[in-house]
């Protein structure tokens, strides 16, 4: 074939891909296409000298009883999200009121959203990173080399009735179920906030930052990952850091979700119900790297679809994020540049974002 008849085909094939995962499933598979096939070091079990790597036991985080924070034992809570977030960087938050219908309806609501024919659910597909609906495939489509077994459905969510006449309309009850989820988690973050700002013995009540945080940005991310023909050839998510303040997830009762703790991947055990709370990278910058932003990644299987739900909140797209000068003094100097939003699209628009690549390019290296 001459080079002239290759480049269409090589162009058909890749648009292919950017239709999303869930379509090229939905259209019969029975092989990972070379797209997505990862380099054998980077596959979750992969043959190292012959030799099998085993999975490790999966993890039980540090639990945080909602009800116990709120009550007489909170000093004692907060050591404990103190010390997981300096050792994980992940912590699993139980009895937050958000169990019932508002947690369940959201997970079902989404099923139902990438259910929905292809051509409804392109029509929200953009590569405009400030869109206030964004619906797209694998980690960065237009930056990845790899393609990740993932789709997407991104909504920015702060201020609501600013974002909320842009969300899909269908299935019918997307809007109103999505609306009362995304409040609510924002509510949790806040009182999560407040927490923080206590364990780190910063006055939230007194605090610019804490005002700035309720007044931020919420992104709410739905992840969906289709069932995989060979699940152990590629990814869901690839290694990375997640870029905000906190980050809320909910996910359904199949598990995916590993963090690297100890140099190993370990798989996160899902606790019905509950919602998975991890360190973000300005969380990391305010605490001058006393909490840990982890890097964590998504496998998925062969049998079970799963869909996760991602509130990601931060800073206003304004704000230059910095160590709080509650944590640094002549003895512990900044060890971080300030940032802001425009940093972090310039440095991405320029390169795969991928590990904590972006959160190492703004540490000072004190001599």
């Amino acid at each position: 074939m001459s080079p002239t008849m290759i480049a269409p085909v090589v162009v058909e094939e890749n648009n292919k891909y950017q239709k999303g995962v869930k379509h090229l499933c939905d259209n019969g598979l029975t092989k990972v296409p070379t797209k997505y096939i990862w380099p054998e070091p980077d596959r979750p079990i992969f043959t190292k000298s012959d030799k099998l790597t085993k999975p490790k036991q999966n993890l039980k985080l540090p639990i945080i009883d909602f009800n116990e924070l709120l009550g007489p034992n909170r000093s004692h809570v907060l050591r404990t999200i103190a010390e997981a977030c300096e050792t994980y960087g992940f912590f699993q938050v139980v009895n937050h009121g958000m169990e019932g219908d508002v947690s369940r309806n959201m997970i079902e609501v989404c099923k139902k959203f990438f259910e929905l024919p292809y051509e409804e659910r392109s029509k929200y597909m953009t590569s405009d990173m400030s869109a206030p609906v964004r619906y797209g495939t694998s980690f960065n489509q237009n930056k990845d080399n790899v393609f990740c077994w993932r789709d997407f459905l991104k909504l920015y969510a702060h201020p609501l009735p600013d974002y909320l006449p842009y969300w899909p309309s269908s299935p019918s009850d997307f809007r109103s179920l999505a609306a009362t989820y995304a409040t609510e988690t924002k509510e949790m973050f806040e009182m999560m906030v407040k927490a923080i700002m206590e364990s780190l013995e910063i006055d939230s009540d007194d605090n610019e930052a804490a005002k700035e945080l309720k007044e931020g940005s919420q992104m709410v991310v739905v992840n969906c990952y289709p069932p995989c023909p060979e699940p152990e050839l590629t990814l869901g998510m690839p290694p990375h850091s997640d870029y905000g303040f906190l980050t809320l997830l909910l996910q359904d009762d199949v598990e995916g979700l590993q963090i690297l703790y100890r140099d190993e991947w370990v798989t996160i055990d899902p606790i019905p119900g509950s919602f998975v709370i991890n360190v973000g990278d300005h969380l990391e910058i305010f605490s001058n790297g006393r909490y840990k932003s982890v890097l964590h990644r998504v496998l998925v299987n062969s049998t079970k679809p799963r869909i996760s739900v991602a509130s990601l909140h931060s800073f206003p797209l304004t704000s230059v994020v910095k160590p709080s000068p509650k944590v640094i003094d002549e003895h512990n100097p900044s060890q971080y540049m300030d940032t802001d939003f425009a940093t972090f699209l310039q440095y991405i628009s320029t390169r795969e974002p991928k590990w904590k690549n972006f959160l190492e390019s703004r540490k000072i290296h004190h001599l």
